[in-house]
């Protein structure tokens, strides 16, 4: 499943635009916002972790000579993503692309589960998701933007012990969707991009059956791709306008068997995860 563009016609040019990204303190967002200042784009870069967030503002006006600039944010509170675009309309008069990449995961199967975890997930995955777009909506319109969803595999296949995830990547990308349809005459692009396993701080901070940070990993990161290489991907999709990224083999392939062997799957995922550390099950 190549990656489908809306209109391979349309190329975006990365200089001077204005990038908002959400959950940019640290693996794949600080990333994107490394990525995105390399190719000339000004930065407005919110997270909770508010010092560490100008640090790396600091260091990428330094480096990259574009202007960048952080703003607190926590996208479970409405008010904190109507400031966070409200302060890029400020300084920069517009937006150009919206990256809604702030997300946390859980690990613990729902038997087990408290229901504030999967309320937390979703508080953040996709509630998050819809208030910054809802805030950045005008300006998105007015320069014809791209609105850009960090989904996940998980949101085409629910996963055994992510119960939470998986319906907030779903939901996300029900939400997206629909977005698109609705703005296939406005000029505004919809791209979700979904990069699999990827070696980011994630898994670290997934939630366990109380809604604790598990601290460590339950699979194995090197054999994972980069936060990097996901950063890169999704800035090639924003310059080529795409509709849907998928990018690892076995995203792909996971997608093309839940259409034609739903049953399948379920078997291959559930002998995936029975082997990963300390397995739920």
């Amino acid at each position: 499943m190549k990656s489908q563009r809306r209109n391979s016609t349309r190329l975006m040019n990365l200089k001077d635009k204005i990038v908002v990204i959400t959950g940019a303190s640290s693996g794949i967002g600080k990333a994107l916002a490394l990525e995105f200042a390399a190719r000339g784009a000004n930065l407005v870069l919110g997270a909770r972790q508010y010092v560490t967030l100008c640090e790396i503002s600091q260091n990428i006006e330094k480096t990259y000579g574009i202007k960048c600039i952080a703003v607190q944010c926590d996208v479970t509170h409405e008010e904190d993503c109507a400031f966070l675009i409200k302060q890029a309309i400020v300084t920069f008069g517009k937006v150009d692309v919206l990256i809604n990449n702030a997300g946390i995961s859980m690990r613990a199967l729902f038997k087990d589960a408290e229901i504030n975890v999967l309320r937390s997930l979703m508080d953040v995955n996709f509630w998050g998701t819809v208030y910054c777009t809802k805030y950045a909506m005008p300006a998105l319109l007015a320069s014809k933007g791209t609105i850009v969803g960090v989904s996940s595999i998980a949101g085409y296949k629910g996963l055994p012990g992510r119960s939470g995830y998986s319906a907030s990547k779903f939901a996300m990308n029900g939400f997206l969707d629909a977005l698109r349809v609705e703005n296939l005459k406005t000029g505004v692009n919809v791209m979700i991009a979904s990069p699999g396993f990827t070696a980011s701080n994630i898994r670290n901070t997934a939630l366990n059956k109380s809604g604790v940070s598990q601290g460590e990993s339950s699979l194995d990161e090197q054999k994972m791709m980069s936060s990097e290489e996901v950063a890169k991907r999704i800035a090639d999709g924003v310059v080529n306008q795409s509709r849907t990224l998928i990018m690892t083999g076995q995203g792909k392939l996971t997608v093309v068997l839940s259409k034609l062997f739903p049953a399948l799957l379920d078997k291959l995922v559930y002998n995936k995860f029975a082997k990963e550390k300390n397995p739920l099950f």
